[in-house]
């Protein structure tokens, strides 16, 4: 986990590098030839992404350095398990034993007001136990709305004939990166869209290079299975993440959303990518038709299985699940991954829910997802209804993001503050 604050590097062996953050030590990959020990540099995602003018960074870290220490005085102060009666399962869990699968699935199916209150306390406490105050602030810039698949439960599916689309051109792609990074401090990016055949693998990798060439981000890829020469194609432009859900650890379910798809096939893919070097950010969709909450906590056991940088559990909508359905399968997230996971409050959730930032981040949540789209296309990416944010600025975005991270306690990662 990264501070988006200049940190120092204080030791380089091949390609790691330590860095210090206020005495607070990282590690992160560095891809930098020119990297010094004594430099400070923006780091993101694991990855050094820019090397910084000394003056300039002691002069971040001077202005960072009160609210730094402030903002975790807070973070521990909300974390703190007071007044919580003791729950044989969750002493489990806060003394580092393995919860096995009878615990998780008592837990997810717990209509207890106090458990499921005790649940979300827990994860809360694990987070800032492991990971600190640190909270993932990426953008996501959404550049096609075509789609070759037909996937049942997605709104920009092949066969919705009801929707304008639309695809967004290099140079407006470019325009939309320098607004995220250069005018509001993002470093880290997703681009995604559907499996759009006008945005080709070779196309893509153009557009990846062109981007690491002129900005300093830490860039994620979501644009469907591409195979992995695909992968490594990609990997070599610059792209450094993949997200990507498999929707449903059951099989048969899976195939009735991905006609024609297997779930092997999507499976392979995230292990591809995995095993090539990318940071996987995955997960699977909640209150789908006939799915059990066995499913449920097999898809979060599956997450961790794949290693996954970042876990992403959205619910199923416009007809989603409960608020408290999604906050148990967050919780859970961080219960069976406490030392590791990001985990991330995504945009159905919040369109499910509209406190669902604040919620999420307190069951065990560290990551946010801000919508950099170009305004005028926002609304017509429409994967399901009345969709979160559609229609606000990036600008209110962040400041809405800053306020409730700073209330509690939460340190901004991927954005330059």
């Amino acid at each position: 986990m990264c501070y988006a604050i200049p940190g120092r590097v204080s030791s380089l062996s091949d390609k790691t590098a330590i860095v210090d953050y206020f005495g607070e030590k990282r590690r992160a990959i560095n891809e930098l030839p020119e990297l010094r020990i004594g430099d400070y540099i923006y780091a993101q995602g694991g990855y050094v992404i820019k090397i910084l003018p000394s003056g300039d960074a002691r002069d971040i870290l001077e202005t960072w350095k009160e609210l730094f220490f402030n903002l975790r005085e807070t973070d521990l102060r909300l974390s703190r398990l007071e007044n919580i009666k003791s729950n044989r399962i969750l002493d489990k869990a806060l003394e580092g034993r393995i919860l096995n699968r009878e615990d998780l699935l008592h837990l997810l199916k717990s209509e207890d007001p106090k458990e499921i209150e005790q649940l979300c306390k827990t994860a809360n406490f694990l987070r800032q136990k492991h990971l600190k105050n640190a909270c993932c602030v990426h953008g996501i810039l959404e550049f096609s709305s075509y789609c070759q698949n037909d996937c049942t439960y997605c709104g920009i599916r092949k066969s919705n004939n009801e929707l304008p689309r639309f695809r967004m051109t290099e140079e407006e792609i470019l325009s939309a990166v320098k607004e995220a990074v250069e005018s509001h401090g993002f470093k880290a990016l997703v681009l995604q869209s559907g499996e759009d055949p006008g945005y080709p693998v070779e196309r893509l990798s153009d557009l990846i290079l062109e981007i690491k060439q002129r900005f300093a981000v830490l860039l994620f890829v979501s644009v469907g299975e591409v195979g992995r020469p695909g992968l490594k194609k990609l990997f070599a432009a610059g792209a450094r993440g993949l997200l990507m859900r498999f929707e449903t650890s059951h099989p048969k379910l899976y195939e009735k959303l991905h006609p024609g798809d297997k779930l092997e096939d999507r499976l392979q893919t995230l292990r591809d990518a995995y095993d090539i070097g990318y940071l996987v950010l995955t997960g699977s969709l909640i209150g789908l038709p006939g799915q059990t909450e066995e499913d449920l906590i097999n898809d979060i056991l599956l997450t961790r299985e794949l290693k996954a940088e970042m876990y992403t559990f959205g619910p199923v909508l416009p007809h989603g699940p409960r608020t408290e359905l999604v906050l148990k399968v967050l919780a859970l997230s961080r219960l069976i991954d406490p030392e590791n996971a990001k985990i991330v409050v995504t945009t159905g959730f919040e369109t499910l829910e509209k406190n669902a930032p604040r919620l999420g981040l307190l069951a065990g949540a560290n990551s946010l997802m801000l919508n950099v789209t170009p305004l005028k296309y926002r609304k017509l990416y429409d994967i399901y209804p009345n969709r979160a944010h559609s229609e606000e600025s990036l600008q209110s975005q962040i400041q809405g993001a800053l306020d409730l991270l700073y209330s509690l306690g939460r340190a901004p990662t991927d954005l330059g503050i």
